[in-house]
């Protein structure tokens, strides 16, 4: 066991190396706040994509938020993908007044064939179809603000951009399950920006991206990636990259911002983990599947130590040692992440929720490699 510790001790060292890497990077990032007001009148054409399924209590909000959008609403074209839904989202999607929407039923693409990766035929449908020439990706449960466009065609515009990774946030209903989320969260958004503003890896979030249509074609979409279940963006983003090394970017606006629901109870958020994970041994950016890979491994050691104080008592004395140098390395990052998000409230919340981080890394990690989860209603492998 001692052996365990001393490994475990040299693999936080190196976990603390990377994390104040991350920190640097995030706060060097060029604040992008306002400099989409500061752009002339664009006439680009933008494609704003929703694969929905199953969500009748989100779609209207989303809708909304986009209907109120200040960029120029003849620029902007919505298409909500309806993806086998069986509750009444096809019908609020027909009856919402407040944008023009094209409403496109994925069953009808499929010929009655069954497929791995719903979301990705979606996105791939509504492309095909789409007249815009930059393509903006979102979630059905996702809000955004006014100018989230505007400010994202300003930063595809001024910095060349074929690809870009934008903010997420989840909104906390001051449950624990939803302010555990939302610290979460915030680390995976920090470590983003950190990633991609200094090209060390390729990482982002589907509900909030924006990519040249042609781009998308040039690397042929979800081509060799279809296969897998989740990965619509991560997976699709590594393509992009890898054609075009240096146009990629993260956009670090408040304006920018996409806020979500936390998932509603902790097995759907153990879910929705476990499919997040299932793809890391895709990813050919071997950069993000090292950093993965350390720490799992850091995690799965921590809580070994745990287990070990079952039998002998003194080893929750390192267990505690070790949790606590770990929320010491990560805490000022987070901190200064949770600032640009508005949700410095939650630091309070963050020492004590790390035991309940490092059980949920490790089971989340092993389920996604070995398991099967449930997405939307369906079992994947």
């Amino acid at each position: 066991m001692y052996i365990l510790f001393y490994i475990t001790v040299a693999l936080l060292i190196i976990y603390a190396m990377l994390i104040g890497y991350y920190e640097r990077a995030w706060k060097k990032i060029p604040a992008f706040n306002g400099g989409y007001a500061k752009s002339p009148h664009d006439t680009l054409k933008v494609s704003v994509i929703i694969p929905a399924r199953n969500e009748e209590d989100n779609i209207i909000r989303c809708l909304t938020s986009i209907s109120q959008q200040t960029y120029d609403k003849e620029l902007i074209e919505v298409i909500v993908v309806n993806d086998h839904s069986t509750d009444s989202t096809e019908e609020r999607i027909k009856n919402f007044n407040g944008v023009n929407i094209r409403l496109i039923n994925l069953r009808e693409h499929l010929n009655g064939n069954t497929i791995n990766s719903y979301k990705k035929k979606a996105i791939e449908v509504a492309i095909s179809v789409a007249s815009g020439d930059l393509i903006i990706t979102t979630d059905a449960d996702c809000t955004s603000k006014p100018d989230w466009i505007k400010c994202l065609v300003a930063h595809h515009l001024r910095y060349k951009a074929v690809f870009l990774a934008a903010p997420v946030k989840i909104k906390t209903d001051h449950s624990v399950l939803s302010i555990f989320q939302s610290i979460d969260f915030l680390t995976l958004q920090g470590i983003t920006g950190a990633a991609v503003s200094t090209r060390l890896h390729s990482m982002c979030n589907g509900a909030n991206l924006a990519y040249e249509k042609k781009v998308f074609y040039e690397i042929g979409g979800f081509k060799n990636i279809d296969n897998i279940a989740s990965g619509d963006d991560m997976l699709l983003m590594h393509k992009i990259v890898k054609k075009y090394p240096t146009r990629f970017f993260y956009v670090k606006d408040s304006a920018a911002i996409v806020s979500t629901a936390p998932a509603p109870s902790w097995k759907s958020f153990f879910q929705q983990r476990i499919r997040w994970a299932s793809k890391a041994d895709k990813y050919n950016d071997k950069g993000i599947f090292y950093v993965l890979l350390l720490v799992y491994f850091l995690n799965l050691l921590f809580l070994i130590f745990l287990l070990a104080a079952i039998w002998n008592i003194s080893w929750i004395f390192f267990f505690l040692v070790l949790v606590i140098s770990k929320t010491i390395i990560e805490y000022t990052f987070v901190r200064s992440v949770a600032a640009f998000f508005e949700q410095q409230q939650l630091m309070a919340y963050f020492p004590f929720l790390q035991p309940l981080h490092i059980i949920y890394t490790v089971f989340a990690g092993w389920f996604g490699k070995f398991g099967t989860y449930e997405w939307k209603s369906r079992r994947v492998k």
